[in-house]
């Protein structure tokens, strides 16, 4: 009670001790994935090279045609049917959540088991390990359901795609583009938690009484500035990783050979290939689950507040003193309201 005011300066900054919101992370990862899964698939297709049919022709170079062209990959996207959609979303709530989760726990452990530890080591260490492993363990899905997009593909789902890819080539061909993967995702998620945290600890914090709405609401464009840097930071930067793995998953070439086969066809601009939609597709997801998660911190939060303030106005009401209370609202455990509700009790 009487570091309630603290606290609530901490929930804002996301400072409550992680492992209490676990539920919260797996929320915001959903409600992410649920919302951009429409993007994720437009990236893929245009990061794949995948083609979507149009009545003017892949060859006509007409303002419409090219029109139609730019806006037929989003008119596939958002339209049935949607293949892998359980799967893409069930398998990107789960690796969202665990990295930003085990990210933020793991820089708790580290910083409270090893404070000499430079403070840089212990951001950027749990989300190398943790997005490691979930690339590892996820790529199976990745790959099925990237497969999945292409316009011209018969398969209808998860299932169907993996037993095709393992006819083709094999178990190996599962796990075929981790190297990529992990290039792309570790580098990806550690710029994202990096500027995550250094946002956190530069942006200005608010000036509201925390008990005002004022507060919440300056607590949320907090939030939200913080969200959307780490975001772009972070797809923009990895961009060509990802179309060397999914480059890697159409043609089943080597890392080395794909990126030489890339070269050779693009030059340099294929580092830049499906960049919009994947500034769109990744930043978003990213940028919206850091949001999303803070959001449902402070919502929780202040639940229990509430019940910690109706508590203390029953222990007034079975026995405690007055002067108790007096003493409890000199030290600004409550707001007026509060004072208010403890002397009617």
């Amino acid at each position: 009670i009487f570091l309630r005011r603290k606290r609530k300066l901490r929930e804002c900054m996301m400072g409550p001790k992680t492992k209490e919101h676990i539920r919260e992370y797996l929320g915001a990862s959903a409600l992410a994935a649920l919302i951009n899964y429409p993007l994720w698939r437009v990236s893929a297709m245009g990061q794949s090279g995948f083609v979507v049919a149009t009545t003017s022709g892949s060859t006509a170079s007409s303002s419409a045609a090219t029109l139609e062209r730019i806006i037929a990959p989003y008119m596939y996207a958002f339209s049935p049917p949607y293949k892998g959609m359980a799967a893409t979303i069930l398998g990107m709530t789960w690796a969202r959540a665990a990295i930003f989760f085990g990210s933020d726990i793991g820089k708790e452990i580290i910083m409270k088991s090893f404070p000499n530890t430079p403070e840089s080591v212990a951001i950027l260490l749990p989300p190398l390990t943790v997005s490691t492993a979930v690339q590892i363990v996820n790529m199976p899905l990745v790959r099925s359901t990237i497969t999945l997009q292409n316009p011209q593909s018969d398969l209808p789902n998860i299932r169907s795609s993996m037993r095709e890819i393992h006819r083709k080539y094999g178990l190996g061909g599962l796990w075929h583009g981790t190297s990529a993967g992990i290039l792309k995702t570790v580098p990806k998620y550690c710029t994202a938690v990096y500027i995550k945290d250094f946002m956190e600890r530069t942006l200005p914090m608010p000036t509201s009484d925390p008990d005002s709405a004022t507060y919440r609401n300056e607590c949320l464009v907090r939030s939200a500035c913080k969200s959307v840097v780490a975001g772009i930071a972070g797809a923009a930067l990895t961009n060509p990783l990802d179309v060397i793995r999914n480059e890697m998953f159409k043609t089943n070439q080597g890392l080395l050979d794909t990126v030489k086969c890339l070269h050779e066809k693009m030059g340099y601009n294929f580092m830049f290939r499906g960049m919009g939609k994947n500034l769109i597709a990744v930043s978003i997801p990213v940028a919206s689950t850091i949001f999303f998660t803070d959001v449902l911190i402070q919502m929780t939060s202040a639940k229990k507040n509430v019940i910690i303030l109706f508590s203390t106005v029953r222990l007034c009401t079975s026995g405690w003193k007055t002067k108790r209370a007096t003493e409890l609202i000199q030290l600004g455990a409550f707001s007026a309201n509060s004072h208010d509700i403890i002397f009617d009790a």
